[in-house]
């Protein structure tokens, strides 16, 4: 058996981080290594326990979950997966945390079992942008014109949404996996994307997905 999944849980509420706790653990692949109740104890907890997911709350006192974000500057093997855990009424925040390097996130009214999935889905590094959160981030979606996508592009970008890889991608489409990163160099540099984080999030603010 694998090791289990280390966790660190970021938020300013210590019942919310309790109740997190006594059901992660629960789960056999998951395991709480240490807890945060602001920004500057997250980025001292990341630095000692080196999870490898961190559930981070983005509003909080001082130091919030976007200031962790910009701040973390970790070797790629050290970094951790980021999942954003927000309220509704915080959905705004959420397209800079994505480009500030969050692997994903979900609303705090999230079932457990659920999350559990959102956790190791980030782990295994892909995209999580829960269906319930994708809709949010689609009403302040902008109104400039898009740059023009092949059908097979448009495809590509979708399923990168639904965070799936290049390999899965390849399988869903019956094209090579050579063809499959070619498609995503290409569609990157037509929407101006970084990476397929980003690359996602502007799929979802566009209705591609």
């Amino acid at each position: 058996m694998s090791d289990p999944i280390r966790l660190l849980l970021v938020d300013d509420h210590p019942v919310v981080r309790q109740g997190l706790r006594a059901y992660l653990e629960l789960e056999d692949d998951l395991t709480v290594v240490a807890e945060a109740g602001d920004g500057d104890e997250a980025l001292a907890a990341i630095a000692e326990h080196v999870p490898d997911v961190v559930l981070l709350d983005l509003k909080m006192p001082g130091l919030d979950g976007q200031g962790v974000l910009e701040r973390l500057d970790l070797p790629d093997d050290d970094a951790p997966s980021i999942l954003v855990l927000t309220s509704a009424t915080d959905a705004e925040r959420v397209p800079a945390a994505i480009e500030a390097g969050a692997s994903g996130f979900v609303y705090k009214d999230i079932d457990p079992d659920a999350l559990a999935s959102a956790i190791r889905t980030v782990h295994a590094g892909q995209t999580l942008l829960s269906p319930a959160a994708m809709r949010g981030l689609m009403t302040g979606s902008t109104g400039s014109a898009q740059p023009t996508l092949t059908p097979r592009e448009r495809q590509v970008l979708g399923l990168i949404a639904r965070g799936q890889t290049n390999r899965q991608i390849s399988r869903a489409l019956g094209v090579s996996e050579k063809t499959v990163k070619t498609h995503v160099t290409n569609l990157l540099r037509r929407i101006g994307a970084a990476d397929r984080t980003q690359a996602a999030l502007w799929a979802v603010r566009h209705g591609i997905g």
